[in-house]
């Protein structure tokens, strides 16, 4: 699973350019979110490496940022790895476009960054091969033929993956905030691209929490970090 993942990461990162900060046919908004774009990662880069430093141990923390150009992608943002281990972060370039500030864009960044702190990608792949295993284990035990057993394992890894994607999410935001602010950005403010995206709600198996609760970890986030003695 592991392996599989590494690819993906390989095709992805062979498909990124730097995003261009100027040019025909963007507007001035685009522009304006470009240069942030450039602006934030100056800026918040050093932060997350100090801080994935600080917290790991053998992890690589030399983070590869790109942007995927296409302009027809849907605006995103994940953590993924290139096939030597190294972290990257890749957004899309719609996305950028769609941000009103730079506190948006270093909160984005700041999230998926503590991603790979955390070790998500990781934890995630391990999680999709138990339940590969166990599902594919109960439909060897229940006689069934090769391919059903194929398949039972594939839902088995995509259960296994989906598991703790929520508390996974919850956990960026906690310690993306912790990031961004350290970088000089407003993470109250960034979340705020919150109340623009669809509520996922606390669906079954879904892979976000609820935009309320994720907006409540930022807030009890900051209350910890602007009070002495109460941040970590």
């Amino acid at each position: 699973m592991f392996r599989i993942l590494m690819l993906m990461a390989a095709l992805l990162v062979a498909g990124c350019a730097t995003v261009p900060t100027s040019g025909p046919g963007l507007g001035q908004e685009a522009l304006r979110a470009r240069r942030n774009f450039a602006e934030v990662v100056a800026a918040v880069e050093p932060v997350a490496e100090r801080e994935c430093h600080s917290r790991t141990s053998g992890v690589i923390c030399d983070f590869l940022i790109r942007v995927d150009p296409n302009p027809s992608d849907e605006p995103n943002a994940y953590q993924t790895v290139d096939r030597l281990g190294r972290p990257v972060i890749l957004f899309t370039v719609t996305l950028i476009d769609s941000t009103e500030n730079a506190d948006e864009l270093a909160f984005v960044l700041s999230h998926e960054t503590a991603h790979h702190i955390l070790g998500h990608l990781d934890r995630q792949a391990r999680y999709a091969a138990a339940g590969a295993a166990i599902f594919g284990d109960l439909a060897t035990r229940d006689g069934a033929n090769p391919e059903t057993v194929r398949r039972a394992q594939e839902i088995g890894a995509a259960v296994g993956a989906r598991s703790f994607s929520k508390d996974f999410e919850l956990e960026a935001d906690q310690l993306g905030t912790k990031i961004a602010y350290e970088a000089g950005y407003d993470p109250l403010r960034g979340a705020a691209y919150f109340s623009r995206l669809p509520d996922p709600g606390d669906r079954f198996l879904g892979t976000h929490p609820p935009n309320a609760e994720r907006l409540w970890v930022v807030q009890k986030t900051m209350r910890a970090l602007q009070t002495p003695g109460l941040s970590g």
